[in-house]
């Protein structure tokens, strides 16, 4: 038997959650429309894990200063 298949790159950001034992990701709704994926069929799904952005997450702490560096190294 001879099998063809259609190989479609498409991204989507999902969480995991966790059922039982296992921990499940659910494929984005525009994702199965565009690609009309249905209950039951096999899908091959690539997982990275992302890495977090901290960017800007300690607005207002302010300047380091030469005094901050030496505190609590000699006290």
């Amino acid at each position: 038997m001879l099998y063809i298949y259609k190989i479609i790159k498409m991204k989507g950001l999902t969480k995991t959650r966790v059922v039982g034992g296992s921990l499940i990701v659910t494929i984005p709704s525009d994702i199965v429309k565009t690609e009309k994926i249905r209950e039951n069929e096999f899908v091959e799904v690539e997982v990275k894990k992302i890495k977090k952005n901290f960017f800007g997450a300690l607005k207002g702490i302010g300047k380091f200063k030469e005094e901050d560096e030496l505190k609590g190294q000699f006290e």
